[in-house]
């Protein structure tokens, strides 16, 4: 997948790209060891000139994967939370998108800040 290619005004990019991150969301839930019932996997494809998101929603962090205005390197937002119906959670941690990549180092970085 290519995370960077832009998913604006291209309904194909954006159909793949969530597409492929909803896949590897759910490959960072098993790889975190969550049961299916304890976290809500959903995507927002939002208007034509943006990427919209893609939100792992556990009960004590949330995953939200989005090609953001500040570029590539900050496109995995990983946030602490108290439960699936907080929304604003504890303070922003961002990791690249190439980490949709390396399941492994993705679950790693979001054990490191929720500290699982």
């Amino acid at each position: 997948m290519d995370w960077i290619r832009p998913c604006a005004y291209d309904d194909a990019q954006k159909a793949a790209f969530h597409h492929t991150a909803r896949k590897r969301l759910k490959a960072l839930a098993e790889a975190m060891g969550w049961d299916t019932e304890s976290y809500d996997l959903r995507s927002n494809r939002a208007g034509i000139a943006v990427s919209g998101e893609i939100t792992l929603h556990h009960e004590t962090v949330y995953i939200q994967v989005s090609q953001s205005a500040c570029g590539p390197g900050c496109g995995i937002l990983i946030r602490t939370c108290r439960g699936r119906r907080d929304n604003t959670g504890g303070p922003n941690h961002f990791a690249p998108l190439a980490l949709l990549n390396d399941i492994p180092m993705l679950a790693a970085r979001v054990r490191a800040v929720a500290r699982l």
